[in-house]
Protein backbone atom coordinates (compact mmCIF):
# COMPACT_ATOMS: atom_id res chain seq x y z
CA UNK A 1 0.00 0.00 0.00
CA UNK A 2 1.65 3.26 -1.00
CA UNK A 3 0.33 6.42 0.64
CA UNK A 4 0.88 9.97 -0.07
CA UNK A 5 0.61 13.25 1.19
CA UNK A 6 -0.46 16.76 -0.83
CA UNK A 7 -1.68 20.11 -0.94
CA UNK A 8 -5.15 20.01 -2.66
CA UNK A 9 -4.97 20.50 -6.57
CA UNK A 10 -7.84 22.10 -8.53
CA UNK A 11 -8.51 18.27 -9.81
CA UNK A 12 -8.71 16.80 -6.22
CA UNK A 13 -12.76 18.68 -5.96
CA UNK A 14 -14.82 16.51 -7.29
CA UNK A 15 -13.17 13.48 -5.27
CA UNK A 16 -12.57 15.18 -2.02
CA UNK A 17 -16.06 16.55 -2.47
CA UNK A 18 -17.12 12.80 -2.88
CA UNK A 19 -15.00 11.90 0.23
CA UNK A 20 -16.59 14.31 2.30
CA UNK A 21 -19.99 13.24 1.26
CA UNK A 22 -19.69 9.72 2.06
CA UNK A 23 -18.68 10.14 5.42
CA UNK A 24 -20.85 13.01 6.14
CA UNK A 25 -23.77 9.89 5.12
CA UNK A 26 -21.97 6.81 6.92
CA UNK A 27 -21.82 8.80 9.85
CA UNK A 28 -25.81 10.10 9.73
CA UNK A 29 -24.91 13.68 9.27
CA UNK A 30 -26.10 14.65 5.32
CA UNK A 31 -28.06 17.43 6.96
CA UNK A 32 -27.97 20.85 6.22
CA UNK A 33 -26.15 23.36 8.53
CA UNK A 34 -22.86 21.09 7.86
CA UNK A 35 -20.19 21.12 4.63
CA UNK A 36 -22.76 18.11 2.99
CA UNK A 37 -24.75 21.41 1.85
CA UNK A 38 -21.90 24.03 1.21
CA UNK A 39 -21.22 24.74 -1.88
CA UNK A 40 -17.75 25.56 -0.89
CA UNK A 41 -17.17 21.51 -0.77
CA UNK A 42 -17.46 21.36 -4.53
CA UNK A 43 -14.71 23.78 -4.65
CA UNK A 44 -12.15 23.13 -2.11
CA UNK A 45 -9.30 23.50 -3.97
CA UNK A 46 -10.27 27.64 -4.27
CA UNK A 47 -10.89 28.06 -0.60
CA UNK A 48 -7.29 27.36 0.08
CA UNK A 49 -5.32 29.63 -1.68
CA UNK A 50 -4.60 32.10 0.64
CA UNK A 51 -0.82 32.86 2.18
CA UNK A 52 -2.52 31.23 5.88
CA UNK A 53 -4.39 28.29 4.60
CA UNK A 54 -4.04 25.10 3.37
CA UNK A 55 -5.56 21.62 2.49
CA UNK A 56 -3.88 17.97 2.53
CA UNK A 57 -4.60 15.08 0.97
CA UNK A 58 -4.06 11.93 1.26
CA UNK A 59 -4.17 9.07 -1.63
CA UNK A 60 -3.39 5.84 -1.17
CA UNK A 61 -2.43 3.47 -4.28
CA UNK A 62 -2.92 6.86 -6.07
CA UNK A 63 -7.00 7.05 -4.80
CA UNK A 64 -7.93 10.27 -3.13
CA UNK A 65 -8.97 8.89 0.54
CA UNK A 66 -9.32 11.76 2.28
CA UNK A 67 -7.91 15.31 4.08
CA UNK A 68 -7.99 18.20 6.62
CA UNK A 69 -7.18 21.73 6.55
CA UNK A 70 -6.26 24.87 8.21
CA UNK A 71 -7.32 28.49 7.56
CA UNK A 72 -7.90 31.60 9.49
CA UNK A 73 -11.08 31.48 11.34
CA UNK A 74 -13.36 33.92 10.06
CA UNK A 75 -14.79 36.73 12.53
CA UNK A 76 -11.85 35.58 14.95
CA UNK A 77 -8.86 37.87 15.38
CA UNK A 78 -5.97 36.82 12.47
CA UNK A 79 -3.96 34.70 15.16
CA UNK A 80 -6.68 32.03 15.31
CA UNK A 81 -7.66 29.55 13.39
CA UNK A 82 -9.79 26.76 12.24
CA UNK A 83 -9.12 22.89 11.76
CA UNK A 84 -11.04 22.16 8.79
CA UNK A 85 -12.81 19.31 7.28
CA UNK A 86 -11.09 16.28 8.31
CA UNK A 87 -12.66 13.42 6.40
CA UNK A 88 -10.99 9.78 5.58
CA UNK A 89 -13.02 7.19 4.12
CA UNK A 90 -13.83 4.42 6.36
CA UNK A 91 -11.48 1.71 4.61
CA UNK A 92 -8.45 4.34 5.10
CA UNK A 93 -8.90 4.47 8.97
CA UNK A 94 -6.76 2.64 11.41
CA UNK A 95 -3.33 3.48 9.37
CA UNK A 96 -2.71 6.46 10.96
CA UNK A 97 -3.66 8.60 8.50
CA UNK A 98 -5.54 10.88 10.63
CA UNK A 99 -3.07 11.95 12.97
CA UNK A 100 -0.58 12.07 9.81
CA UNK A 101 -3.20 14.69 8.32
CA UNK A 102 -3.02 16.49 12.01
CA UNK A 103 0.97 16.49 12.39
CA UNK A 104 0.84 18.54 9.23
CA UNK A 105 -1.80 21.00 9.85
CA UNK A 106 -0.81 21.43 13.11
CA UNK A 107 2.84 22.45 11.49
CA UNK A 108 1.41 24.35 8.89
CA UNK A 109 -0.44 26.30 11.92
CA UNK A 110 2.24 26.98 13.78
CA UNK A 111 4.56 28.32 11.12
CA UNK A 112 2.09 30.49 10.19
CA UNK A 113 2.31 32.19 13.61
CA UNK A 114 -1.29 31.33 14.43
CA UNK A 115 -1.98 30.95 18.74
CA UNK A 116 -5.02 29.53 18.63
CA UNK A 117 -6.86 26.16 16.61
CA UNK A 118 -10.47 25.99 16.90
CA UNK A 119 -12.83 23.35 14.82
CA UNK A 120 -16.23 21.79 15.09
CA UNK A 121 -17.46 18.36 14.70
CA UNK A 122 -20.40 16.50 15.66
CA UNK A 123 -21.38 14.76 18.83
CA UNK A 124 -21.20 11.40 17.06
CA UNK A 125 -17.99 11.46 15.74
CA UNK A 126 -16.20 9.26 18.42
CA UNK A 127 -13.46 8.12 15.94
CA UNK A 128 -12.25 12.08 15.48
CA UNK A 129 -12.80 13.39 18.78
CA UNK A 130 -10.39 10.94 20.37
CA UNK A 131 -8.03 12.06 18.17
CA UNK A 132 -8.67 15.79 18.45
CA UNK A 133 -8.75 15.04 22.17
CA UNK A 134 -4.97 12.69 21.96
CA UNK A 135 -3.37 16.21 20.24
CA UNK A 136 -4.51 18.63 22.96
CA UNK A 137 -7.68 19.67 22.42
CA UNK A 138 -10.28 20.81 24.81
CA UNK A 139 -14.00 20.85 24.58
CA UNK A 140 -15.48 24.37 24.44
CA UNK A 141 -19.13 25.62 25.01
CA UNK A 142 -19.81 28.57 22.70
CA UNK A 143 -19.14 28.47 18.74
CA UNK A 144 -16.51 30.72 17.69
CA UNK A 145 -16.25 32.76 14.17
CA UNK A 146 -18.83 33.08 11.63
CA UNK A 147 -18.50 29.04 10.21
CA UNK A 148 -22.56 28.57 9.78
CA UNK A 149 -22.55 25.00 10.64
CA UNK A 150 -24.99 25.45 13.35
CA UNK A 151 -25.63 21.48 13.37
CA UNK A 152 -21.74 20.65 14.42
CA UNK A 153 -22.52 21.19 18.04
CA UNK A 154 -18.91 19.63 19.37
CA UNK A 155 -16.63 22.48 19.75
CA UNK A 156 -12.80 22.21 20.75
CA UNK A 157 -9.50 24.33 20.69
CA UNK A 158 -6.20 23.93 21.09
CA UNK A 159 -3.25 26.65 22.41
CA UNK A 160 -0.79 26.66 19.67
Amino acid sequence: MKIEYRKIQPTDNLALANVIRTVLTQQGNNVDGTVFTDSATDRMFDGYQTMNSVYYIVLIDNVLMGGCGVAQLDGEPESCCELQRLFILKEARGNGIGQKLMDKCLTFAKEKKYTLMYLETFPNMKEAIGLYQKNGFQLVEKAMGKTGHFYCTTRMTKVL
